[in-house]
């Protein structure tokens, strides 16, 4: 197997892992929302994407985002630990950087 197939799959069990032990989910519950995420960064990376997630008030959000080096500003190093619970990218419709947690993801379009 290759490493980078090794290392995808890694990062997906892993944020399963994290979706049963901090949100209560099951295992298939947990997979279904760690591969969205994986997908979602994914094509992030190499445009645009329209995605809904799940904000923390309960209400659900429409966003569009992106982290492809093209079209981000450029960035600087904050100084602060990342927390991998949480998923950052650059709104386009905004402007701004935004993130939600990544267990609250709904879909991709």
């Amino acid at each position: 197997m290759s490493t980078t197939f090794k290392n995808s799959m890694r990062e997906v069990m892993s944020l399963a892992w994290q979706f049963v032990r901090k949100n209560g989910y099951t295992m298939s519950e947990a997979l279904k929302v760690a591969w969205a995420n994986f997908k979602l960064k994914t094509k992030m990376k190499a445009g645009i994407v329209r995605f809904y997630f799940r904000k923390v008030d309960g209400t659900t959000r429409e966003a569009f985002g992106t982290l492809s080096e093209k079209l981000m500003p450029e960035t600087k190093g904050t100084g602060r630990k990342q927390n991998d619970t949480l998923q950052t990218y650059f709104d386009t419709e905004r402007g701004e950087f935004r993130s939600f947690k990544k267990a609250n993801l709904l879909s991709i379009i």
